[in-house]
């Protein structure tokens, strides 16, 4: 399926090399197309790994046994394949995937539970065993690639290859965290959306780094929406190789956690928003800010009612500033909120405040700004303090193109 590049695509940026980690890439022959779909990261002994994983209860494998592997909190490589989910495949799918990790497992002389597997893809369909070992058998002699190439291996209906960098300074050490992800359908936030993978040179408990990475996920990757639909195979993984000889953080005690931690959530921002931006058929990036609510969750929850209405996310295609929709929508979160405490407002400007229209609205500035790329939703629910800010796309007739036709 080829598609043409979102017009909210951002290029890829510098990704320095990460010490302790290799990227390679090869074809295993997933689908018909004349690409790579196999990427594989080997990571050095001792590396720390933490994840998180989708809450769809029709997992695939992958997700399964992924779950399980994390809690040992060490890995020693990862591989993607692209193009085939391997979810709703039986006893086949998970024979595939312990096959993939008994034959990396070897190459290396490590535990298969310290291989970690994803797939993305048409689900429905078993991971073909054959084409499986052939593309680990070539992807393990291949020659090292960058990490955009690797970013575009990944893809299914991405636009552009994403990937996200950063660095922090822990206890007089510079660290590098390199990151990539895939995602453009099937996004709602349930824990994580789509796949993503972080790579950092700091040396980090894996406990740690579990925490770290939960608490970004739930106002990164958790705040996003698409289509409201969480993946099957939605897996975000972090590893730490420790190359960087930095003193083991351990906790928030330990010398730079704050830094390290702030250039976590830095990274998962940017690929979260990354994902919004090559939307399926997306025109605008729409950013919801919710505040004045019971608490942040409720915010959160609110944001996420909004972001979720095909009716608001259909508006904002159309640049209708319809607001009326968006008082639908937080009345229909389930969520604390009062009618009449309400207040509405697009680009800055309010449309309404404490539950009616302003009577010197003018809705021309309004409209200019909704014929824009970047759209912002201003919702202040006023009863409390929390706030909570949530990112989406619109929705178009591009949306339907592209999932009508997907398994085409």
């Amino acid at each position: 399926m080829d598609l043409d590049r979102s017009p909210l695509a951002l290029p890829f940026p510098a990704m320095p090399p990460i010490a302790g980690a290799k990227a390679r890439i090869a074809r295993a022959g997933y689908k018909a197309w004349g690409r790579c779909d196999l990427t594989y990261l080997e990571f050095a002994e001792g590396t720390a790994v933490a994840g998180v994983f989708t809450k769809n209860i029709c997992c695939s494998s992958e997700v399964e046994l992924g779950r399980e592997q994390v809690k040992a909190g060490t890995a020693r490589a990862l591989v993607v394949n692209a193009g085939n989910s391997n979810a709703f495949t039986g006893y086949r799918g998970r024979e595939a995937v312990e096959q993939i990790m008994g034959q990396v497992a070897a190459h290396l002389g490590c535990a298969p539970a310290e291989v970690f597997v994803s797939s993305t893809g048409v689900i429905g369909v078993p991971l073909p065993k054959d084409k499986a070992q052939a593309g680990v058998a070539a992807v393990l002699e291949a020659g090292e690639c960058s990490w955009e190439d690797a970013a575009a291996t990944i893809s299914t209906t991405d636009t552009f290859a994403k990937g996200a960098t950063a660095t922090a300074v822990v206890g007089g050490t510079t660290v590098t965290l390199a990151a990539i992800i895939k995602g453009s359908g099937m996004i709602a936030p349930d824990m994580a959306t789509m796949l993503g993978y972080i790579v950092t040179d700091a040396a980090v408990e894996p406990g740690f780094l579990q925490d770290l990475l939960s608490a970004a996920n739930l106002r990164t990757f958790s705040c996003i929406t698409v289509d409201s639909d969480t993946s099957t195979s939605d897996t975000v993984l972090a590893f730490a190789t420790g190359k960087a000889a930095n003193a083991p953080l351990a906790s928030f005690d330990s010398p730079g956690a704050d830094a390290f931690a702030a250039a976590l959530h830095d990274v998962c921002l940017q690929l979260a928003k990354l994902v919004v931006r090559d939307g399926e058929g997306a025109q605008k990036f729409v950013t919801v800010d919710v505040t004045g609510a019971v608490s942040d969750d409720s915010a959160r929850r609110i944001g996420l009612a909004i972001a979720n209405s095909p009716l608001i996310k259909t508006a904002i295609a159309g640049e209708d500033a319809n607001w009326g929709r968006v008082v639908m929508a937080v009345g229909k979160a389930g969520e604390p909120a009062d009618r009449d405490r309400l207040s509405i407002g697009f680009g800055g400007i309010w449309a309404a405040k404490n539950g009616q229209p302003l009577a010197d609205y003018d809705e021309a500035p309004v409209a200019a700004h909704l014929k824009g790329r970047e759209i912002d939703i201003s919702v202040d629910i006023g009863l409390g303090d929390g706030r909570a800010t949530v990112w989406t796309c619109d929705l178009t007739h591009g949306y339907i193109a592209i999932n009508a036709d997907y398994r085409s």
